[in-house]
């Protein structure tokens, strides 16, 4: 005889899910956005077909069926995500660099800490990888593989399923799942970041005194101070802009240009995003009248390498505040927010 879920006991299961299937989703879509959305219609899907569950499969693997089915369908229907960094070359850092703007659905988007539920397992090295495989560079790297070929590798190398586990979920043959992985890693490794040094935890006490310096020089306008705290080669770049820049020197000259807003900012801790530090950047509403207080400006998700940080991407997207669990407006007079959970969580 098969097996059939309890409604109701099905419910409160299927929820126990929604964290790790946000991360599944996450990989493969580039965007917390469209993974929550993914998710949300996954569970939907699972909860009308919840009578018709056999049990010939775990219920986590039957989940994970109807997601990668639900994100193979969004991934055909739109454009790949990206990065700036992947389009073109550096930019000069003149005001001139912003003519190109692009929609934010073109964009690669942050995961906040917490937004895809904790690691699964408690061994540091195991946390260390779940780390490393939300990295911006790695998550836009995968955007490059075809539909399969990203469920495949996510669920092989990341999430250590079973080549046969994978085999029975897109219903093919076990040599046919293994010649996907094989394709897969070989484009992979043609669009990653050549640095591979593992993030550390956001938490680490390494990354708390660099990220305080970076808060204090950035609040208080101190390029020299402030570039200080880059790689040479360092890079920045601000979705939906498509510039970017390459170097410490251009990125103090980007900061120091006639007319830049952000003098005056107040920037807010989070709990991280993507593996790394992250700040949320909040802009004076008016340069000329502090009393009208900041409003929403930017999350700025920090890459770090050897004690500097290697890359900055600042995104500016106010959708994300709530996501970080953090207001939109800063009265002025007001104390700062504390970390908070992410939104869905």
């Amino acid at each position: 005889m098969t097996q059939t879920l309890d409604a109701a006991a099905a419910q409160v299961d299927l929820d126990a899910f929604r964290g790790e299937l946000t991360g599944y989703c996450y990989r493969m879509l580039g965007s917390v956005h469209d993974a929550e959305d993914a998710v949300q219609d996954t569970l939907v899907r699972a909860w009308r077909a919840v009578d018709r569950f056999e049990g010939r499969s775990s219920l986590r693997s039957w989940l994970y069926r109807i997601a990668t089915n639900v994100c193979i369908d969004a991934i055909g229907s739109r454009s790949r995500r990206a990065r700036p960094l992947e389009i073109g070359d550096p930019s000069e850092p003149v005001a001139a660099s912003l003519a190109d703007v692009r929609a934010h659905e073109e964009w690669l988007e942050p995961l906040p800490v917490g937004a895809a539920g904790a690691a699964s397992g408690v061994d540091p090295a195991v946390v260390a990888a779940d780390r490393e495989s939300v990295r911006l560079a790695f998550v836009a790297a995968l955007q490059h593989l075809p539909a399969r070929q990203r469920a495949v590798l996510i669920l092989r190398d990341v999430l250590r399923w079973r080549a046969e586990e994978v085999a029975r979920l897109l219903e093919v043959s076990t040599a046919s799942a293994n010649s996907l992985l094989q394709r897969a890693r070989a484009t992979l490794a043609e669009h990653q970041d050549g640095r591979r040094e593992a993030p550390l935890d956001p938490l680490d006490e390494r990354h708390q005194l660099l990220l305080e310096r970076y808060l204090d020089a950035f609040e208080r306008y101190d390029i020299d101070a402030f570039v200080a705290l880059l790689h040479a080669d360092a890079t920045q770049n601000m979705p939906p802009f498509a510039m970017w820049l390459r170097g410490a020197e251009d990125i103090g000259a980007w900061m120091l240009g006639p007319g830049h807003g952000c003098r005056g900012s107040r920037l807010v801790r989070t709990r991280g995003a993507n593996g790394c530090p992250a700040v949320a950047q909040y802009r004076m509403v008016d340069l000329e009248d502090p009393a009208k207080g900041h409003t929403a400006w930017a999350v700025h998700v920090l890459e770090v390498h050897d004690g500097a940080v290697s890359g900055i991407t600042s995104f500016l997207d106010t959708r994300l505040f709530p996501r970080f669990g953090l207001p939109t407006t800063l009265p002025a007079g007001a104390p700062l927010p504390e970390p908070g959970t992410p939104a869905g969580t």
